[in-house]
């Protein structure tokens, strides 16, 4: 595999000890210990978060994250108990994003993303799954049912980039610009209220929130992140051969929903529903009812 571009901590022993702290903090927040895996892969070593993953005779969900985030957000307020299902989950740290992966990645335009998911199933040794990809991950989700659909049961995607350019709207650009330019606590916040979150409807506890801010502030302070963003598939959503479920939030300043819908019925042959989540932004993966919905879908079609 190719090696396109290269993402790194600054200084990768003193941010690393920090990323344990705020996990550390997570876990005491969240009163759970999630189990760890290193696998070997193309992109050097991939870390995977795990819950459940020793019970027998229950079905799989494998998450990938969003870009400049860490799998273990989708966990917030323990987010992953709305699924209201026991199941296997694996939560990947994709390469090349703030967390404890290797940074090396391929070209985003290829579907290497989707050979090297297939190799951490392999090593995890998970023979088929459901897979769950938001934003960032969602573009993972179609790589993969596009190379290896055998692997996958059913595909979530919430609020994937890959449906659509980014947005280029003025207000968009400047709150995703915003603590890029100026990385505080406050810019952070603005981010999260106008971007991620749609607040009353969609938010989390102050204690998440606090957490979420500090990771955002760690992410872009502490990681030279090099990795290409997602981009719009396009036809190439036509070649994936997996069942395909789509969550939108109607908030979302980053992939307007009606276009993602719009292209999603386009060209996903294979789409099975489409599900519309009123006042949620960007970081649907953090709404209960997100959860809730994927579960029931599970259960429904395992």
């Amino acid at each position: 595999m190719k090696i396109k571009s290269k993402s790194k901590f600054k200084d990768e022993k003193a941010d690393v000890r920090s990323f344990e702290k705020w996990v550390e903090q997570l876990e005491a927040h969240n009163a759970r210990n999630y189990e760890r895996f290193e696998v070997p892969s193309s992109l050097g070593k991939t870390h995977v978060w795990g819950l459940n993953t020793a019970e027998p005779d229950v079905e799989t969900l494998v998450i990938f994250p969003g870009a400049r985030t860490t799998s273990l957000i989708w966990d917030l307020d323990r987010g992953l108990d709305n699924l209201n299902s026991k199941l296997r989950i694996f939560m990947v740290e994709t390469n090349g994003l703030p967390n404890l992966s290797h940074g090396d990645t391929p070209d985003i335009h290829s579907l290497d993303y989707g050979i090297w998911a297939a190799e951490i199933l392999d090593h995890l040794g998970v023979e088929k799954t459901f897979v769950a990809g938001a934003s960032f991950g969602g573009l993972i989700c179609m790589k993969l049912g596009i190379v290896q659909p055998e692997k996958v049961k059913a595909a979530f995607l919430l609020n994937p980039g890959c449906l659509q350019p980014f947005s280029m709207t003025p207000k968009n650009l400047y709150y995703n610009l915003l603590p890029i330019i100026q990385p505080t606590a406050a810019n952070v916040r603005k981010f999260l209220d106008k971007a991620v979150f749609s607040k009353p409807e969609h938010t989390l506890s102050t204690a998440s929130e606090n957490l979420l801010v500090d990771y955002e502030l760690f992410a872009i302070s502490r990681y030279k992140d090099k990795t290409q963003k997602p981009y719009y598939m396009n036809g190439q959503l036509g070649e994936v051969k997996v069942d395909t479920y789509l969550l939108e939030g109607d908030k979302d300043l980053l992939f307007p929903f009606q276009r993602s819908i719009e292209n999603a019925k386009k060209h996903i042959k294979t789409l099975k529903d489409v599900k519309v989540f009123h006042q949620v932004g960007h970081g649907i993966e953090t709404y209960g009812k997100a959860m809730n919905h994927i579960g029931a879908v599970i259960k429904a079609v395992a």
